[in-house]
């Protein structure tokens, strides 16, 4: 069973929850979710690994996406231009691209025991079985999860969203700003180091 928050009100960090913290944040297009998962990054003082999607705009037109990786790299994995055939609506995807800098950072993530960022968990991203393997293992391991989630009903979606050990929050404008401050301080006390 998923715990549903109200933002305003994160509960206590149990003891249980210190080292499997997961947290998952969903909203509509626009809301502020990968805004508000760099603002936390940045807020703490320890490293974080992982990687967060930025749209890729020409004149005003959204006409990709690229992973951005929390080291620095870059690449497009979405674009109405790219010569691939696998298109999810007017995107055609690399895959390979997600998966030789998103899923790479999602696992040294892991294998450093950092906080691991995944933005976004969505129905581009989930094409990729070594994607969302990459996903399972994090989310499976020892070390806290800050992730965006697709909010829509998707069978691998759903399934993490699920999962007992998963907090699902929904981002909106009238709650963002206060939970930059709460995620941050929540993170923090996971891994004080």
């Amino acid at each position: 069973m998923t715990q549903a928050i109200v933002p305003a009100t994160l509960p206590a960090l149990s003891e249980a929850h210190v080292v499997t913290e997961k947290v998952m944040l969903t909203g509509r297009p626009g809301c502020g979710k990968t805004t508000l998962i760099k603002r936390v990054v940045n807020n703490l003082p320890q490293r974080a690994g992982g990687f967060y999607t930025e749209e890729i705009r020409d004149r005003g037109t959204r006409i990709g996406f690229k992973i951005v990786t929390l080291d620095g790299d870059e690449v497009v994995f979405a674009h109405v231009a790219l010569k691939t055939s696998e298109r999810v609506g007017k995107y055609r995807l690399d895959r390979s691209a997600l998966e030789a800098v998103g899923v790479k950072a999602i696992r040294e993530a892991v294998q450093a025991q950092r906080l691991v960022v995944i933005d976004e968990i969505g129905p581009m991203e989930i094409r990729s079985a070594i994607f969302r393997d990459a996903v399972n293992k994090a989310l499976d391991s020892e070390v806290p999860v800050l992730a965006t989630i697709f909010g829509r009903s998707l069978p691998f979606t759903d399934a993490i969203k699920s999962r007992p050990d998963v907090t699902l929050i929904e981002v909106r404008p009238d709650n963002r700003e206060r939970l930059v401050s709460k995620l941050s301080g929540r993170i923090q006390a996971l891994n004080p180091g």
